[in-house]
């Protein structure tokens, strides 16, 4: 994993008035963007009673502090949901000026809408409850569909892993490329990504039957020898993903890699992967790995401490967020 730069010591502004927490959903990512703004994760017991009820007690003075609460809200999801919530609910009760709930991987986001008759909009519940929890802003990277920052009552700052895949990339040196997007819906990150790197777009026309399950129909647009990049925000089953790097070696791609922000990674994944014409799974570390995902040699995790430790210095001083992404 590429470890972000560590700051020599933190601002006295930071020093004296910004407090970092975190859950058990991610705690090496909280500790890499404590390292990096130079700061320690404050004091806390989160823990369980008996009964498996969350058990949380703040150990620091947060009185009139900006907090900000790192957890995504991953596996286990209604666990680190409960976390979150709790958490937050005791920075208020204990007097915090300010809370910043910091979810790098906001869960139930791909139930943003009613796709059937008496289903629920599972995203717009969560953020219902982020808010009356307590939270007065929001960060989180590369949600499902940027509409979900309409959910929140309260601002939501919305960061991009473009930049850490586009230091990747140039990295990797590759030339001849297309940018493809598993999806109608993805085509517009495909494109501004595609802009960025100066090559063409591709898409991939898909239908899904049930959950977790894809049928690729046909290949929008040139990949015949070409080195293909399928940018996506979440894989799960990696299913669909390997549908997809079949049907582009099949229409004469070259290569094939992945650049995924959200690495869900959940049932028979690793399978999947292993099993697809894919030379490398590119992820962030919003998620934490599994030990079978570590030890998949496909796979590349690129570290977002330093994005998020930029927006949160950055909040915490009133500075511009979209500055990161100039």
């Amino acid at each position: 994993m590429m470890k972000p730069k560590r700051l020599t010591r933190a601002p006295a502004d930071v020093r004296d008035n910004l407090l970092l927490f975190s859950g058990n959903a991610n705690k090496v990512l909280a500790e890499e963007i404590a390292r990096y703004l130079g700061l320690g994760l404050g004091r806390a017991s989160v823990g369980r009673f008996a009964d498996g009820e969350v058990n949380i007690q703040i150990e620091d003075n947060v009185r009139g502090k900006d907090c900000f609460l790192i957890q995504p809200t991953c596996r286990p999801v209604n666990e680190n949901i409960m976390e979150l919530v709790l958490f937050m609910d005791a920075l208020r009760r204990a007097s915090a000026a300010k809370i910043t709930a910091v979810v790098p991987y906001f869960g139930y986001a791909r139930a943003d809408r009613k796709t059937a008759p008496r289903v629920p909009i599972s995203a717009k519940l969560l953020a219902n409850l982020i808010t009356a929890a307590g939270a007065t802003r929001v960060i989180t990277v590369d949600l499902h569909t940027g509409q979900i920052q309409g959910f929140f009552d309260i601002p939501v700052d919305h960061l991009y892993a473009t930049k850490v895949f586009l230091e990747y990339v140039a990295l990797k040196r590759l030339t001849n490329l297309v940018v493809v997007s598993p999806d109608v819906g993805g085509v517009e990150r495909a494109r501004a990504f595609a802009k960025r790197v100066g090559t063409s777009i591709a898409f991939i026309d898909k239908r899904r039957p049930a959950p977790n399950v894809a049928h690729v129909y046909n290949v929008v647009g040139s990949v015949a020898g070409k080195a293909a990049i399928i940018l996506d925000d979440i894989v799960d089953t990696a299913g669909t993903l390997g549908e997809v790097g079949r049907a582009l070696k099949q229409w004469g791609a070259s290569r094939v890699y992945a650049l995924v922000t959200h690495g869900v990674l959940s049932g028979k994944a690793i399978e999947n992967l292993e099993n697809a014409p894919i030379e490398e799974l590119v992820i962030t570390n919003s998620i934490p790995l599994t030990d079978r995902a570590k030890q998949c040699r496909k796979i590349k995790v690129l570290s977002i401490a330093k994005l998020f430790g930029e927006a949160i210095l950055r909040n915490h001083r009133g500075e511009s967020i979209s500055a990161l992404f100039q």
